[in-house]
């Protein structure tokens, strides 16, 4: 079998291996709902230069220093993202105090949850967790499984209209009798957390332009790049995956940052000759192991999105979880590595808060 058909764009199925603590959500055809209170003219644009979810102090920061190496004894830098997002969490918890007491403002997230799916009530309970540990408020509807779409539009704009909610997010999958792009479409462009609206991913494809907010998995990446002091100028970068909710705007970003980008996908000729020459490789595909160490150019940071469960014997649940690149083979190439768990999925949830309380200081004018 070629390599090439070794690949599931995430944008299949298959996505819901990729993000196990956010929402797995798909993105708008580009329709611009006439719901929405706020027109795409009158927005300001959050300004990604330099993309920082906040202002860093750098003693409490991972050590920077990584490597170049030939590959094979030396192990990689493990990209610790759990610590990572506890900082980031914990910077957020002193901003989200300091606008409190400067202005008696404290950002809200709603989430609204349709119908009674086990994993969708985890995402849920694990946002609402990681907003009452950062001091922002968390609003949350539950629906039952019969609900309208019409029902769930109406708390959307309800949400949409207060003003103590800064940020909108719809629990997917929705119940199969519901549109999910005309539910997504209704939530305020301003609110709109996740950064999926298309006029989001416009601004952020443009040269020029800012979008209100950067999809949580991608900017987590860069900014696990970021806190790392990995430079991306002038790199090579390859994006395994061309997913809206990853892949593309991961690209996106790497490119704003100027990096030199490629996407491989699953029409990809021979697509481990285009991995070797990475600087940076960012895989978001849900396929197990698919990247193997062969395949990676001695020295190259790899941020590992996927999440894939694969039997295991020796487990208690009889499967653990394992990332798109075969983490072993890969520490002893690579001079950095996150992780699967624990390296980019702790980022999402973080960055979900980043942009929540990005709104709140963008709605209240407060620096």
């Amino acid at each position: 079998m070629s390599s090439s058909l070794l690949f599931l764009d995430s944008s299949t199925s298959t996505a819901s291996h990729l993000l196990p603590f956010s929402r797995i959500t798909t993105p708008f055809n580009g329709a611009v709902s006439l719901r929405r209170s706020v027109g795409p003219l009158n927005v300001r644009p959050f300004v990604l230069s330099p993309l920082r979810t906040l202002s860093v102090n750098s003693s409490n920061n991972p050590s920077p220093v990584i490597n170049d190496k030939s590959g094979g004894e030396a192990s990689a830098k493990i990209i610790d993202g759990k610590m990572v997002a506890k900082q980031i969490r914990d910077e957020i918890t002193a901003e989200v105090l300091k606008m409190k007491e400067a202005i008696g403002i404290v950002p809200g997230l709603a989430v609204i949850l349709v119908g009674d799916r086990k994993d969708s009530a985890t995402y849920v309970r694990n946002k609402k967790k990681a907003c009452e540990s950062v001091g922002i408020n968390s609003f949350e509807v539950r629906l039952p499984e019969d609900s309208t779409e019409q029902e769930v539009i109406k708390f959307i704009s309800e949400f949409n209209n207060d003003p103590s909610v800064h940020g909108i997010l719809v629990q997917l999958p929705l119940p199969s009798h519901m549109d999910e792009q005309n539910v997504l479409n209704a939530v305020d462009i301003e609110k709109d957390v996740d950064g999926f609206h298309p006029l989001n991913i416009g601004r952020l494809a443009m040269r020029g332009r800012d979008p209100l907010f950067v999809p949580c998995t991608p900017k987590g990446c860069i900014e696990l790049l970021h806190r790392y002091a990995v430079e991306i100028k002038g790199k090579r970068a390859v994006v395994i995956g061309r997913s809206n909710i990853v892949g593309m705007p991961a690209a996106l970003l790497l490119q704003r940052e100027d990096a030199t980008v490629s996407i491989v996908h699953s029409r990809t000729k021979n697509p481990e000759e285009i991995i070797k020459h990475a600087d940076i490789i960012i895989s978001a595909v849900g396929q197990p192991n698919m990247v193997r160490g062969s395949w990676l150019k001695p020295g190259a940071v790899v941020i590992d999105v996927g999440i894939n469960p694969v039997e295991d014997a020796n487990s208690p649940r009889g499967y653990k979880l394992v990332g798109d690149v075969c983490y072993e083979e890969a520490c002893k190439v690579a001079s950095a590595v996150t992780p699967v768990p624990g390296g980019v999925g702790p980022m999402t949830i973080a960055m979900l808060l980043s942009n929540t309380l990005s709104s709140a200081k963008r709605t209240h004018n407060f620096q």
